[in-house]
């Protein structure tokens, strides 16, 4: 599939990270306009590892890399949740030895290797004139290297935590807090029926939204988030009041993964780490569940109030997206599109103060965003703060100005 005949060019797109509804509705958007504009799509296999694994010969077999996209094929995907070009967490400047690409593993012996000068030979080599990525800070961040390495990249954030920086929304974030408020709705029923205190763990490494957003929605009476560490004794009291005052004898508070004891730090399912350096996180629901229960004698007369333990984990990031991730996925990809009809590269296109716009790519590693907790969380309470709602943005705390 080497030397395609171009008309305006060739546009390479990839999906990396974490798989969230809204991935396949993007890639679609961007295919159908940009086939429609005159270009020709390459859709890369894995994420990063796509361009990163090509055989650099035309009598090669790189399907297992990429493919050449078409509207039949993405108006059948585009329907639907996950990504059908599939992901990983692949870096391609921090390759371990044992990931080199066989065919590449003679050129490469170091324990960690930067192979991005393969990745530009490859992009290079199937004539890729822009790159759209889709992913959150990770995955975008190499899309930045490559930026700096003369790459025209115009990428689109994605990601369930909605902790890209520079837009007040990224894809999968809204079916991500539609799927926790419906599951919370859904276990409330067995909360009630034996009088406990529900906790559920949520995504968010670094950032608390998808506890806060469920929470302020009324699916939770509490929440913990990463931003601020909190007091396990307070969280209990806190919830053994709320069960108190609840005629049907329960209470629920929402557990970001990435929230942390007064006094601790985050807890991880294992000290294996990605390609990003990241850890896997998960647990921390438990280890809240099992101190909630040893310390709710204390605010409840002397008895223990049994508790329900739950981890949504996967079940909010599978499945088809709701309708925001199914229009605005469109309207990202059309976004990116236009900037490329404009031999426009570097930007990230996104949604700030509900309108679409597009902002310098290098914003991804030049800050953080994070919950204002100042602003909106309330310390004490443990538990967003109700007021202020004027002029704020659709999701109220994830503007960034």
């Amino acid at each position: 599939m080497i030397n395609v005949k171009k008309k305006k060019g060739v546009i390479g797109i990839l999906t990396g990270g974490g798989d969230v509804p809204g991935l396949n509705p993007a890639i679609r958007a961007v295919t159908i306009r940009a086939i429609r504009e005159g270009y020709r799509v390459i859709g890369f296999r894995r994420g990063w590892a796509g361009p990163l694994g090509i055989i650099r010969d035309k009598e090669a077999d790189n399907s297992h890399c990429y493919q050449i996209l078409s509207e039949e094929i993405v108006n059948k995907m585009g329907r639907t949740g996950g990504t059908f070009l599939h992901s990983s967490r692949t870096h391609p400047g921090k390759v371990v030895k044992s990931e080199i690409p066989e065919h590449l593993q003679g050129s490469y012996k170091d324990e960690l290797n930067d192979m991005t000068a393969e990745v530009l030979k490859n992009l290079d080599f199937l004539g890729i004139d822009y790159m759209i990525p889709i992913g959150g800070d990770d995955t975008l961040s190499y899309g930045v290297r490559l930026f700096k390495e003369g790459v025209k990249v115009v990428a689109i954030p994605k990601t369930m935590d909605n902790d890209v920086p520079g837009t007040d929304y990224c894809i999968g974030f809204s079916t991500c807090v539609s799927r926790t408020i419906q599951m919370c709705n859904s276990l409330r029923t067995s909360a009630g029926s034996h009088e406990r205190i529900l906790i559920i763990e949520v995504f968010g490494r670094y950032a608390g939204f998808t506890a806060m957003l469920p929470t302020m929605a009324g699916a939770a009476n509490r929440c913990v988030i990463p931003e601020y560490k909190f007091n396990i004794e307070r969280l209990t009291e806190l919830l053994v009041e709320d069960r108190f005052k609840n005629p049907s004898k329960y209470s629920i508070v929402l557990v970001s993964e990435g929230a942390m004891f007064e006094g601790g730090e985050m807890v991880f399912q294992n000290t294996e780490k990605d390609a990003y350096g990241h850890m896997k996180l998960g647990g921390i629901g438990d280890l809240v569940s099992a101190q909630i229960k040893e310390l709710s004698p204390k605010f409840n007369n002397g008895k223990r109030i049994n508790t329900i333990n739950q981890r949504l984990g996967y079940l909010v990031r599978g499945g088809d997206p709701d309708a925001i991730d199914s229009v605005l996925p469109m309207a990202y990809g059309n976004l990116a599109l236009d900037l490329i009809l404009d031999g426009i590269h570097g930007r990230l296109v996104v949604l700030k103060n509900g309108r679409y716009d597009n902002v310098p790519i290098e914003v991804v590693i030049s800050t953080k965003k994070l919950v204002d907790i100042n602003r909106y969380y309330n310390k004490d309470r443990l538990r967003p703060i109700y007021q202020s709602f004027e002029m704020q943005p659709l999701f109220i705390m994830t503007s960034e100005s």
